[in-house]
């Protein structure tokens, strides 16, 4: 990896900092932090000469020194207002500044198949648990960014749901953070363990205050399902418009699994998602949706890579993006699949909206296959908002700039429609139809409703 000329001296003095005030108590837990210091230190920052890196300029990050966020950081329950889910979850476990804050949580009503915790608690009370997972799906080889967060890995949720349990209401993981006197960096882990035939529904949300100085928020998930688990995982990011925001999402798959991803970026000045799931049961299937909302001058970047390890998986991947003004984004989709992985059926399509004519789209969908028998489909398509859809509603009274607003919340609306998490979808739409200045009453926000009064 081509090695940015920047300075590594605060993450550096940061992990010494770090492992004088917080020195872990398990030998492979020290190690593990040490081997990703050393590696972050190896490879350093990645340039836009790395091809993952190509169209995403990690400079902004690289030139600021970083401080570890402050764990003391006041919170109330009045910075959540906007995003927690209250009665609608069936518990909401909360972090400030990545560590977590037991009395913003609510933790109350679960069943004793199900157990949400912090990391920390985790290490400390069930490290086997942990240890059977923990960086082994995200490994510190993987990204500089992954090896940065696992060198200061101390907190964060874990989340283990046992054989056979079934949880009809979402997982609510609330990630604030708040910003200080200096820029400072938060490394939340997540670590999602789902045993045979369990069920559940799981969301991340990452929001934020805006400062005076710069955020940093470098998220890594390790998700491992074991055989005929059902996982629908949510991610809602929903920083400040000033934040930096850097996720690895890594998801293993058994034998008949179920995931579901939906990923939805609106807040962030530079914003990367990097999200991989491997196939590696026979008859697993993913589905991945992502949409982008992005104005001004954000960029967002969404990677993300199948790996088709096992015969008859299926996967079917759809990421809208919207942009305005002088945004940037990337769509880099990989559809991997082995020699092996017969009979597999994968479609990837992404599609953008160009709202502006400063507004750019850099798309690369890819196909690598190896094996003879499959179905495997790639496009993308990318472009202004469609002139003549605006012509026939303009011939039905409607105005050119209401008839881009409505195409526009149809557009993205084919992936919230998707989202069955009913505070994730309504947050989104919300956001749009605020956006595009729509009244209520011209909103679909229950699909199903309206095409049975459409009958």
């Amino acid at each position: 990896m081509t090695q940015l000329l920047a300075d590594k001296t605060s993450h550096l003095a940061n992990f010494s900092l770090f492992a004088r005030n917080a020195p872990s108590p398990l030998p492979w837990l020290d190690q593990l932090r040490r081997a990703a210091i050393a590696r972050f230190d190896l490879v350093g920052f990645p340039s836009s000469k790395d091809e993952e890196w190509r169209f995403t300029n990690t400079t902004p990050i690289a030139r600021i020194p970083f401080a570890l966020a402050r764990h003391d950081a006041p919170a109330t329950p009045a910075d959540l207002a906007d995003y927690s889910f209250a009665a609608a979850a069936a518990c909401e476990i909360v972090f400030v500044n990545g560590r977590f804050a037991p009395h913003l949580s609510h933790l109350n009503h679960l069943p004793d198949s199900v157990t949400v915790t912090s990391l920390a608690a985790a290490l400390q009370n069930t490290p086997s648990l942990v240890e059977e997972h923990l960086a082994r799906h995200a490994t510190i080889e993987t990204d500089p960014f992954v090896a940065l967060n696992t060198a200061f890995l101390a907190d964060g949720a874990f989340v283990h749901i046992k054989r056979n349990a079934v949880l009809s209401q979402p997982i609510h993981l609330l990630f604030l953070a708040l910003p200080g006197p200096a820029p400072a960096i938060c490394h939340p882990r997540v670590l999602i363990r789902a045993d045979d035939n369990s069920q559940a529904t799981l969301v991340e949300t990452y929001s934020g205050k805006k400062g005076t100085v710069p955020v940093f928020t470098n998220a890594v998930t390790e998700i491992a399902a074991a055989n005929n688990a059902h996982i629908d995982h949510c991610k809602i990011q929903q920083e400040s418009l000033d934040a930096f925001h850097l996720a690895h999402t890594r998801a293993r798959l058994g034998r008949d699994t179920t995931f579901v991803s939906h990923s939805a970026s609106i807040g962030g000045s530079l914003v990367r998602n990097d999200l991989a799931v491997l196939l590696d049961g026979q008859g697993a299937a993913a589905t991945l949706n992502g949409l982008v909302l992005a104005a001004g001058s954000q960029h967002v970047d969404n990677h993300t890579l199948i790996r088709h390890e096992k015969p008859r998986c299926t996967s079917h991947e759809l990421y809208k993006h919207v942009l305005d003004g002088h945004s940037t984004a990337v769509f880099k989709g990989k559809i991997y699949v082995q020699k092996n992985a017969q009979k597999t059926d994968s479609r990837q399509t992404s599609k953008s909206l160009l709202l502006s004519d400063e507004a750019t789209m850099n798309s690369m969908p890819a196909l690598e296959i190896y094996a003879d028998d499959v179905k495997c489909t790639h496009g993308s398509t990318t472009g202004p908002v469609d002139e003549d859809m605006i012509f026939y509603l303009r011939t039905r009274g409607v105005s050119r700039q209401a008839a881009r607003s409505l195409l526009t919340y149809a557009f993205a609306a084919d992936v919230t429609r998707r989202i069955n998490v009913q505070p994730v979808r309504r947050r989104i739409e919300d956001l749009l139809a605020a956006q595009h200045k729509l009244p209520q009453d011209l909103r679909i926000t229950d699909l199903e409703t309206h095409d049975q009064a459409a009958l």
